[in-house]
């Protein structure tokens, strides 16, 4: 691991921010890094309002697309929503299927199948609209380069809306409506949406039309509040008031097919990585193991012993899919080592029997290990098909379009995408990547850094300070839970490993006479440092600990030297 510590903001900002807000001056630097430098500023952060959402017809084509769906309401016409597998599509079918049947009866719901389909819109799906009468697909979270899907569903007499929010290509799909804010003619003002939240964007545009308010749309944002979690996009702007309503909604009105996935679940109140960590993989794991309608038709369902069962299923799911990305990741490590590719800048594998549902998962698995860009690759029918995962700073999108010649389709965003290629292509793509990759990144990203927001003493860390920090959830990518660092702390002499192959540490740190517990996740390797009464510096976030009904402050530690 490598530390950066965070430039500390200008002196006299933070004193002035400190004395407006009565709060201390670590607080008030962790906020001026975020962008928040005056009391009006952090009462938006610290108080995130409904009103603050932008108009949702500052999108491009958003009237368009509304005044589509009013027409095939009136006219009666019969709609499908459709969607890609995974979390970010399947809730934003369930979204926008759920809402405009409060308006309609004629709306059917399409995810394609992982397998036979693929990613995105599919020749499959526009036929089964065409078989059932459909005219008007709402696509979401998929769609913004199916420029001949879109054509050739015209030529079928089915019109199409796209609500994605993937980076278009060159050319635009002729559809009657193209939602994405990041369409370089949109001058939408907030450009980090997840597909189900340019979903939302439009049922809110509905909504308005019909005279209902934002109030009346509450109830869907437990599931973008999911989407928002488990796309990683980043936690700012609208995306923070959404996520945080929508936590809202998850711990005080789940809807039906959350409380059955949280049945088990003993915590009184999930955060945003409780979400990722809970809900999103078995919401996933429905696309991944099986079909993601079962997903769908959980997140629909309202009869709570339905839901329980659906959930039951989906468990099922989830447990095949940690099997299987168990023994992928491990097969994937030895085919690394066969190769003698330890030492190279990116990892490309294949196994033409790996799961395609899991090979995401195992990407993101194979960067825990070897930290570099990274592809997992799979047959699919006569293709080969591909999930990408990056490090921190490198963008492995621009890094596949730089090999573009050997890639049959590829879409994503900058830290994952997918792709597909012939069999015949695999080892000059994986020449090409290797290629393009040695020369564009810099060799430090390939190293994990641990970014430290501020400096702090074991004396420091009070309730009171640890009140303010919680209010800075929900957190996520560009508005991570802040990291600190102490130096010279020792362990008490009780440190000891833990965990089922004692992989954690757990400890008591002390100095200056104060102790404070604290908790290493994958820590395990550093038990010989602090055993021998070593002077150290710890990386940590703060949490609360609670055991046998007590609750009390702990250090969640993310390295020591």
């Amino acid at each position: 691991m490598r530390w950066t510590l965070r430039p500390k903001p200008n002196n006299t900002t933070i004193a002035n921010l400190a004395e407006a807000l009565n709060v201390d001056e670590i607080i008030a630097s962790l906020l001026v890094q975020r962008g928040i430098e005056t009391f009006d500023q952090a009462k938006k952060f610290f108080r995130p309002s409904l009103e603050d959402l932008h108009n949702p017809f500052l999108m491009k084509d958003m009237d368009l697309a509304v005044s589509r769906i009013e027409d095939a309401i009136i006219n009666q016409e019969n709609i499908m929503v459709y969607g890609d597998y995974d979390v970010d599509g399947t809730t934003s079918v369930a979204l926008m299927s759920s809402y405009l049947e409060t308006i309609t009866s004629q709306v059917a719901t399409y995810i394609p199948d992982r397998y036979a389909e693929g990613y995105g819109v599919s020749y499959q799906g526009i036929d089964y609209a065409s078989d059932n009468d459909i005219s008007l697909i709402v696509a979401l979270d998929c769609g913004i380069k199916a420029i001949e899907k879109v054509a050739y569903a015209k030529s079928k007499g089915i019109d199409f809306i796209i609500c994605d929010h993937h980076r278009p290509g060159d050319v635009i799909p002729k559809a009657i409506a193209v939602l994405d804010p990041k369409r370089e003619d949109c001058e939408y003002p907030y450009k980090e949406l997840c597909g189900c939240g340019v979903g939302f964007k439009l049922i809110q545009a509905i909504a308005s039309k019909r005279g209902e308010s934002i109030e009346d749309l509450l109830i869907y944002l437990d599931l973008v509040a999911t989407a928002i979690g488990a796309d990683i996009v980043p936690i700012t702007g609208e995306n923070r008031v959404l996520a945080y309503f929508g936590l809202k909604v998850i711990n005080q009105n789940p809807r039906t097919g959350f409380k059955a996935m949280l049945s088990q679940v003993k915590k009184k109140t999930l955060t945003i990585t409780d979400v990722v960590f809970m809900l999103a993989p078995r919401i996933n794991a429905a696309g991944r193991m099986k079909h993601g309608l079962h997903a769908v038709n959980l997140l629909k369902e309202n009869d709570l012993e339905l839901a329980l069962q659906y959930a039951s299923e989906i468990e099922t799911y989830n447990s095949d899919r940690k099997d299987a990305d168990k023994s992928i990741t491990e097969e994937a490590l030895i085919q690394i080592k066969q190769n003698s590719e330890e030492d190279r800048l990116t990892t490309v594998v294949y196994d033409e029997n790996w799961h395609k549902g899991v090979i995401g998962i195992v990407a993101s698995r194979l960067t825990e290990t070897h930290y570099r860009p990274t592809l997992v690759f799979t047959k699919s029918g006569s293709k080969l098909a591909a999930s990408a995962r990056s490090v921190k700073g490198f963008d492995v999108y621009n890094a596949l379009n730089e090999c573009s010649e050997y890639i049959e389709q590829f879409g994503g965003h900058k830290y994952a995408a997918g792709l597909t290629l012939k069999e015949e292509q695999y080892e000059l793509f994986k020449r090409k990547f290797e290629e393009v990759v040695a020369t564009t990144i810099d060799k430090r990203l390939l190293t994990p850094e641990i970014m430290i927001d501020a400096k702090m003493e074991l004396d420091q860390i009070t309730p009171k300070f640890f009140r303010i920090l919680k209010q800075f959830a929900p957190f996520g990518p560009g508005n991570m839970a802040p990291v600190f660092m102490t130096e010279n702390v020792k362990d008490t002499g009780y440190a000891k490993c833990v965990g089922a192959d004692e992989k954690h540490l757990k400890c008591k740190m002390q100095k200056n006479g104060l102790v404070i517990g604290a908790i290493g996740f994958n820590l395990g390797s550093k038990f010989d440092l602090i055993s021998k009464n070593k002077n150290v510096k710890v990386a940590y976030n703060i949490d609360e600990n609670e055991w046998n009904g007590s609750v009390s402050l702990q250090l969640k530690l993310k390295d020591i030297i």
